[in-house]
């Protein structure tokens, strides 16, 4: 009886974060962050990993399409194949403390993508990011190599952009994880409109202005 309540237990669990990850999915599209099928989201309950699957467009998902994996890739939930971006979620989610996972491909990060190295420190919110925001070298979609150097991107940060592709960023929810994605296309829209300015140069923060704004967003919000 106990093992079925359990059983029961985290089924609905799976079931719950399922709906709130298709969600999140739908969101990306609205909020013009992905078009059509580009872009994935992934969800950690336990050790099951939950993401869209591939090449299904958000608007059709459905709760009998529930889709996941464990964190060596083997599909242990549903019928659909899982994102062809699998190897990124999966990186993330055994180097780091993240349950959830946004990938994009936002037009003005992966735009900032093509011209530098680290988005240039152009706002405070990059604070809520670790700090620069760096750009992952370009390498095929899916392989390991890019989860590579995602990660060497990632290093002490919750975002990074990649090369000629898009965004990645994590959280603790899946609110946070969309939320910091947002937060980065604005951040490379914000620096893209500045440096367009003729014979302007857009001001930068330092290293202290960084770290001294990413300490106070970590308290940022309500409490209790």
């Amino acid at each position: 009886m106990a093992e079925q309540r359990r059983k029961a237990e985290e089924e609905a669990e799976a079931a719950r974060v399922w709906a709130a990850l298709v969600a999140t999915a739908r969101r990306t599209v609205t909020d013009g962050l992905v078009v059509g099928t580009s872009g994935n989201v992934s969800a950690r309950v336990g050790d099951l990993v939950l993401v869209t699957p591939s090449g299904v467009p958000y608007d059709r998902l459905a709760p009998d399409d529930i889709t996941g994996v464990d964190l060596d890739g083997r599909q242990v939930l549903g019928t659909l194949g899982p994102t062809s971006e699998l190897p990124m979620h999966l990186a993330v989610y055994r180097t780091t403390d993240a349950r959830a996972v946004v990938h994009t491909h936002a037009v003005h990060a992966t735009a900032v993508s093509t011209l530098v190295t680290e988005l240039p420190p152009i706002h405070y919110m990059a604070g809520a990011l670790g700090g620069r925001v760096r750009v992952a070298p370009y390498a095929t979609y899916g392989t390991d190599e890019l989860a590579a150097h995602m990660l060497d991107a990632l290093a002490d940060r919750s975002g990074c952009l990649l090369q000629n592709h898009g965004t990645i960023t994590y959280g603790s929810t899946l609110d946070q994880a969309y939320d910091r994605t947002a937060q980065l296309e604005w951040m490379c829209r914000l620096w893209l409109t500045a440096s367009s300015v003729p014979g302007l140069t857009p001001s930068l923060l330092t290293e202290t202005q960084l770290e001294e704004a990413g300490t106070r967003l970590k308290g940022y919000g309500q409490r209790g």
